[in-house]
């Protein structure tokens, strides 16, 4: 049975701490939103197991963080996109896509990238040789290529000009549409992962404050997190 993912994570010490319960089922995208330094990234880094954190993290039944220590980072079938993509830089494309790979596969690599617009010499160019969108590409198709049980997206969209974002998002629901695992996309504009996003959750200071269905927290003016999106309401 594929249950998605449940998580119930508290993270104590010096900032960000975390205090998040949320569930992603199976082919849903959870929008993680709020402020700088609220703890949005520090959530998608103890799911991977990157940060130390306390609680459940279960994936289809299972529980990443049960035993001693817990599933270590490199076994927890997780793809990870970090802010600006965090390729390899002595890695190709291509290779950056590869090196993901459980069993290196060129075709189903170079398909991964097709997917992601990605095609010709520029497969052959180091990160420092693409632009910023066609880094975040990469990053994307290198996550598919884990196959994983859960996707995680910080920032994808970030430092970009707006046709980049745009196409970035796109990009984004066509990963939705290669793949069934649940999905957590970290940002600082709902309106433009609205059309991504199944469901949002607001945090402030590691906190989850709220939750709901992303079209229905946009429709009501009188939500805290509609009112930060567009300035009228402060922390």
């Amino acid at each position: 049975m594929v249950e998605g993912l449940s998580v119930a994570l508290t993270r104590a010490g010096p900032l960000p701490t975390i205090d998040a319960t949320f569930r992603v089922p199976p082919g849903q995208t959870l929008a993680l939103v709020g402020p700088s330094g609220a703890g949005k990234s520090t959530i998608l880094k103890a799911i991977a197991g990157l940060l130390p954190a306390v609680g459940t993290v279960r994936v289809d039944g299972q529980d990443w963080q049960a035993g001693h220590r817990g599933l270590p980072a490199w076994q927890r079938p997780v793809g990870l996109v970090l802010q600006g993509g965090g390729l390899f830089p002595h890695l190709d494309a291509l290779g950056n896509v590869m090196i993901a790979q459980a069993t290196p596969d060129r075709g189903a690599a170079l398909a991964l990238l097709a997917a992601m617009q990605m095609h010709g010499p520029v497969l052959g160019r180091r990160p420092a040789g693409l632009s910023g969108g066609e880094q975040m590409r990469v990053a994307l198709a290198r996550a598919l290529a884990r196959n994983p049980a859960v996707l995680l997206l910080d920032e994808p969209f970030a430092a970009v000009d707006p046709p980049v974002r745009r196409a970035l998002i796109a990009a984004v629901a066509s990963v939705r549409c290669q793949s069934a695992a649940p999905m957590i996309i970290v940002t600082h504009d709902l309106a433009e992962a609205a059309g991504i996003a199944d469901s949002c959750a607001f945090i402030d200071q590691g906190r989850i404050v709220e939750q709901g269905q992303a079209a229905a927290v946009l429709a009501n003016p009188a939500s805290r997190l509609n009112q930060w999106l567009t300035g009228q309401g402060g922390l």
